[in-house]
């Protein structure tokens, strides 16, 4: 086994799983204060991470300048899925408000997509954002199933999708 990732407190089911690492690098654990943790996005140029904490509902931020883990958002609509678009902006998939939404550079939220054909969307899940600015995300209905993930709601769209 490939030498740093023998202290890194997991087992490595898959040899494959080695060649993602290279060179000599260490697998490191930077917070550990969350439920149910999502949703990683990397701002190269601020050095930091985002991450989505969905039952507390909250997005922490980790600064790697300083190891420093803080609130970034709170509350955050039981954010799940994160990313950053092509002018390093936050796109966030909310459950509970049932949207997709993007952080300004001064920190206010617009809404990206809240329904299709006239019908709330589900609880937006996963979200990327390609090299030209389309915005791609899933759309399941397990954040509205239960209150753990956002709230208890009916589903005016069938099935799941990516839209």
């Amino acid at each position: 086994m490939f030498g740093d990732l023998e202290g890194a407190g997991f087992e490595v089911l898959d040899e494959r799983f080695e060649s993602c690492f290279v060179g000599h690098v260490a697998v490191e654990r930077v917070w550990t204060g969350g439920r149910w943790l999502e949703g990683p996005a990397w701002f190269a140029a601020g050095r930091y991470l985002v991450f989505s904490d969905i039952p507390n509902d909250r997005i922490m931020r980790y600064d790697e300048t300083n190891g420093v883990v803080s609130v970034f958002r709170a509350p955050a609509n039981s954010a799940n899925g994160n990313t950053v678009d092509t002018e390093g902006r936050l796109v966030t998939c909310e459950h509970r408000s049932r949207r997709v939404t993007r952080t300004e550079h001064d920190g206010s939220i617009t809404v990206i997509a809240d329904c299709f054909d006239g019908k709330r969307l589900n609880s937006p899940n996963d979200v990327v954002v390609r090299s030209d600015g389309t915005v791609w995300f899933s759309d399941p209905p397990y954040g509205i199933a239960t209150d753990y993930e956002g709230d208890r709601s009916e589903q005016e769209i069938e099935g799941c999708h990516v839209y």
